[in-house]
Formats: structure tokens, C-alpha cells, sequence
């Protein structure tokens, strides 16, 4: 189902389910993620869902707390995003250990190009979600991009990703420059694998 009007970036508390239709293929960055062949099928023909609560504390600071759970068995996992910019630590049971940074940010801050194109103006009033994850015992980082986008003339939630893969160590991005455009990924070589992919979702409700 398509977002309603007033499911925005400023809101996302509700229910979300990955409509696997619209979303790229996620098998190969998965592959590279260090993900079983057992659970990327899993993964393909189950259902994912995302619960989503976006808040702010007694401090201003904002928080968007995801539980992802799939159907046919497989372990859910927990985000807890604080957009503040900040790198923290945390272990997943299917990507590792985990390095992870997230940020309101204004469209015009995000680099030309696939991370940027698509959003609906919209984007321009309330701004985008950046995430940023670096795992480097596996040698992989992921900058995402969260925003709405008209597809086949309805609203969707949609995450633009870029997934890239390093035969040395992946280094999380510098700190932001004073323009305040967003930093690129730096690493501590160049990437062998770079997959850049959308993952759209249906909103089901609060």
C-alpha cells in the first residue's frame, strides 16, 4: 500500500512491509555481506517488515528505532538509529559487528547522482535520513539514503543504497566539512565491488 501524505521523514512511526517488486535484487550484496547461501534464500522468499518508531528525547535528539522481522524462521534484527552524526558500535546476528552513524540531512547536501535523484520535492521541506554502516572485519560499508518516491503514480518509502566492497579495510567517512555536504566514504582502498540498489516499502498502517 502507498504511504499516506502524512507518513513523512518527519514521521515514520508505523508498520512497513519491502515490496519486492519495485526493490532491486538484494542476493549479491548479501553474498558479499558474508550471508549464508541457506539464509539468502530464506531471505528471498520470505516477507520483511519493518516497525518503526521516530521520536525525539527529553534532550531534542532524534530517534528512529526499527525492529526487522522476516517470516520462514529467520531471526529478526534491532536498529536503534540516533541522528546525531555519531559512530556507534553494535553486533548483529547476520552482518557482524557493526560500526554506525545516521543524520537528518538536507537534500541539497547529498552528492549528485543515484543517491540523490528520484525523491519527490517534498524532500526539499523535510529532508532525507542518511545512514551510514561500516563493517570491517568483513570489509564492507553501506551509505543509505531514506526519503518517498512516485512509483507507477503512488507514494512509496524508498532507501537508496550504496553497498561497497573492499579487498583492504573499509574506514567510515570523515567528519562532515564545513560546507555541510555530505562526506564521501573514504576506505583505506579502493573498492572492489560497488552495488548501488533501491529497497522500497508498502506502508501497512500504525
Amino acid at each position: 500500500m502507498a504511504s499516506p501524505d502524512d507518513i513523512t521523514t518527519q514521521n515514520l512511526t508505523g508498520k512497513f512491509y519491502m515490496n519486492k517488486t519495485h526493490s532491486s535484487d538484494t542476493d549479491e550484496m548479501l553474498m558479499l555481506q558474508g550471508v549464508s547461501w541457506f539464509t539468502r534464500k530464506a531471505i528471498r522468499f520470505s516477507t520483511i517488515t519493518l516497525d518503526i518508531k521516530q521520536y525525539r528525547d527529553d534532550d531534542g535528539v532524534e530517534h528512529i528505532d526499527i525492529d526487522q522481522t522476516a517470516t520462514g524462521g529467520i531471526k529478526g534484527t534491532t536498529e536503534n538509529r540516533t541522528l546525531d552524526w555519531t559512530e556507534r558500535e553494535h553486533e548483529d546476528h547476520l552482518f557482524g559487528k557493526l560500526a554506525a552513524k545516521s543524520r537528518r540531512l538536507d537534500i541539497e547536501q547529498v552528492e549528485a547522482g543515484f543517491l540523490k535523484d528520484g525523491f519527490l520535492p517534498e524532500a526539499k521541506k523535510d529532508g532525507v535520513i542518511e545512514s551510514f554502516v561500516v563493517n570491517h572485519e568483513n570489509q564492507w560499508s553501506a551509505q543509505q539514503i531514506w526519503g518517498f518516491e512516485e512509483i507507477d503514480k503512488l507514494r512509496y518509502y524508498v532507501r537508496h543504497l550504496r553497498f561497497k566492497k573492499f579487498a583492504t579495510p573499509a574506514a567510515a567517512p570523515a567528519a562532515a566539512p564545513e560546507t555541510g555536504e555530505s562526506p564521501p566514504v573514504t576506505t583505506a582502498g579502493s573498492p572492489e565491488k560497488v552495488i548501488e540498489m533501491k529497497l522500497v516499502y508498502d506502508y501497512a498502517g500504525v
